[in-house]
């Protein structure tokens, strides 16, 4: 199945505020990292960072905002993700950061299938 290229970024207010705040990165990563326990486990972590020097933006499919504003999505989170989702802040103090805003079944699918 094809991995769809260009998905619309919904943020709600307390990520629209953040975007403000934090206008710096050009571009942002919606980045999909599988790590292996020593059980044979499988740990799947979603992160909306940076751009680093590291990424190739050809290897993400893009998301955008009403705006304009581009992020790029890990490929692997891309097959799992809807066409359409949103933005919110989480977390507290320094802790605040951009995350994804899915219902339960929608991180199911992005977690665990």
């Amino acid at each position: 199945m094809p991995i769809p290229d260009n998905f619309v970024v919904e943020p709600d207010a307390k990520a629209r505020e953040w975007l403000k705040e934090h206008r710096g990165a050009e571009t942002r990563v919606i980045a999909y990292d599988v790590h292996r326990c020593c059980g044979g486990g499988k740990i799947c972590q979603v992160t909306v960072r940076d751009l680093s020097r590291k990424d190739d933006p050809d290897e993400f499919a893009t998301g955008t905002l009403e705006n304009g504003t581009k992020f790029l999505i890990d490929r692997r989170a891309a097959a799992r993700l809807p066409l359409r989702f949103g933005l919110t802040v989480r977390g507290l103090g320094p802790l605040k950061h951009l995350d994804l805003s899915l219902d339960p079944e929608q991180w199911g699918a992005l977690l665990y299938d």
